[in-house]
């Protein structure tokens, strides 16, 4: 028997995906937004109601998006618990250290080895979607396999849970994608 839960957001996994934008003073800013996913081949697309990080990625078009990582767990959710509008001192409070991205006009973090540097695209305020269009992908050597492409064992990215609301570990790998199936044929 199965149980009804009515109309709720349980898809999962929901990457836990930390949006980098600069205030209009020049102060790197970070938000956790966990409704994000890749919208086409160089577009992702995000989920924003007016944040202040909405309102820089307005004013400076441009922004990050870093994939969080179960080391950064306690900043990565105090970003998504407190508002820049509320505690200027909020990057401060992180511990992260920025550094300027060479592609746009937004923050990468050092302690967050992935990212895509983006531009804003569109915006839609009933829906409240931003699509970015991605202008570069970059990695710390630091989470490389020897062929150059992201190693997801030494990244460790987490996935928010919106059943349980927790964080979790996305990384035992259980499969061969456009190989197992093939049994099938």
């Amino acid at each position: 028997m199965r149980r009804n839960f009515g109309p709720q957001p349980y898809l999962f996994p929901m990457p836990v995906l930390i949006i980098g934008t600069y205030n209009e003073d020049g102060v790197p800013n970070a938000m956790n937004a966990a409704w994000g996913t890749i919208a086409d081949m160089d577009r992702v697309a995000i989920f924003l109601a007016d944040h202040k990080t909405t309102q820089n990625i307005f004013a400076r078009r441009d922004f990050t998006v870093s994939l969080a990582t179960a080391d950064q767990v306690v900043p990565a959710d105090y970003v998504g618990i407190v508002s820049a509008n509320d505690e200027p001192n909020k990057f401060a409070k992180t511990g992260w250290t920025a550094e300027k991205s060479a592609h746009v006009d937004a923050p990468l973090f050092a302690e967050l080895p992935v990212a895509l540097e983006c531009r804003m695209v569109s915006y839609d305020e009933e829906s409240e979607l931003l699509i970015g269009q991605i202008v570069n992908v970059c990695a710390h050597e630091s989470v490389l396999r020897e062929d150059g492409s992201v190693d997801m064992a030494k990244l460790r990215p987490i996935a928010y849970d919106p059943m349980n609301h927790d964080y979790l570990l996305v990384t035992e790998k259980v499969g061969n994608a456009f190989e197992d199936g093939v049994e099938l044929k």
